[in-house]
């Protein structure tokens, strides 16, 4: 962004939290993750047992849950970074954006990795 000012361009960041697309999309995810666990050393798969694997499953599936489908709340930030005479600098688009993400941006890094 600011590499970018030197040349005249302004760069506006979306920021979007949990938004349910092929990205974030369970099953996609699932069967990436099981492909790569699949090709890892029987020593690396021992090292994190089996499971770390049930368990990343588990959650991946939870947080698929809590994913926003609400996808015109991040396209509306992308009209007004492109169409706005003074487009915002951030655009932080879904609840889990504003009310964690960007609260856990303040506090210090020990703090975040215990939360």
């Amino acid at each position: 962004r600011l590499e970018m000012r030197g040349f005249g361009v302004k760069v506006s960041m979306i920021e979007p939290g949990y938004f349910k697309t092929m990205i974030t999309n369970a099953e996609n995810l699932e069967k990436s993750f099981l492909s790569i666990w699949e090709k890892l050393p029987e020593e690396t798969k021992a090292s994190y047992g089996e499971n770390y694997l049930k368990q990343f499953l588990v959650t991946l599936r939870k947080m698929q849950k809590k994913c926003n489908s609400n996808l015109t709340l991040v396209t509306a930030c992308m009209e007004h970074a492109l169409t706005s005479r003074f487009p915002r600098t951030r655009y932080s688009v879904g609840w889990d954006a504003k009310l964690l993400y960007i609260p856990l941006s303040y506090l210090p890094s020990a703090l975040t990795d215990v939360i």
